[in-house]
């Protein structure tokens, strides 16, 4: 019988292949899909988290753990979707207009899938339209946002002012984070939260969706 203890561990040291293969065997014996998203693979990255805001991981090793959780979600997906399992919310994730960096932005995509949420990356160098537009297509929760570049920061104010245009605000959370990026600047701007880091993101997201604690 497929050991979802052993696709945990899978997980949080990075074995893919593994990962992949215990997923399959779990969906061959008839498990329950929301039974190996939760005690498998979920279970494997919320320990990859907190070792990763407790300085125990760092970001290689959290992007080698992320693959091996996905390539057990990439074989769960469909099943999830058929059973009309809900996920844990939707998040518009992007860097904003005028910056191309992504690196913190698609950990934080791929956490945020090992939580449990839908995520729809956009990429980067995102207009605040795309992002208002994207999230209102698709009944977003949360939105959030990167910068690198103090230059594009501004960015972010654009797309609180426009949620807020659009009446999505509040309905509609927004999260923002990278390096430059402060608590006080998502204040100054409106924002509802702010990231510190990847592992800060997570936390943060799932307080803005009700899901902390």
């Amino acid at each position: 019988m497929a050991d979802l203890k052993r696709l945990k561990e899978c997980v949080i040291k990075g074995d893919s292949e593994i990962s992949e293969n215990i997923t399959g065997e779990a969906i061959d014996e008839g498990m329950d899909p929301s039974e190996i998203l939760n005690e498998g693979l979920i279970a494997g990255m919320d320990v990859v988290g907190a070792r990763f805001r407790d300085g125990e991981m760092f970001v290689p090793e959290v992007l080698i753990s992320a693959r091996a959780m996905h390539a057990g979600l990439a074989l769960l997906k469909p099943l999830l979707a058929k059973s009309g399992i809900k996920s844990m919310g939707k998040a518009v994730m992007g860097t904003v207009q005028g910056d191309l960096h992504d690196i913190g932005k698609s950990l934080v995509c791929m956490m945020l899938e090992g939580a449990g949420f839908e995520v729809i990356d956009l990429g980067c160098d995102v207009s605040a339209d795309k992002f208002i537009s994207t999230a209102k297509d698709e009944g977003a929760d949360i939105i959030g946002l990167s910068a690198l570049l103090t230059t594009t920061m501004p960015v972010m104010k654009t797309v609180v002012e426009r949620l807020q245009d659009e009446g999505m605000s509040g309905r509609v959370k927004v999260l923002i984070g990278g390096a430059p990026v402060t608590g006080s600047f998502a204040e100054e701007i409106g924002a509802d939260g702010y990231g510190r880091d990847a592992a800060a993101a997570i936390e943060e997201t799932k307080r803005l969706t009700g899901l902390a604690g």
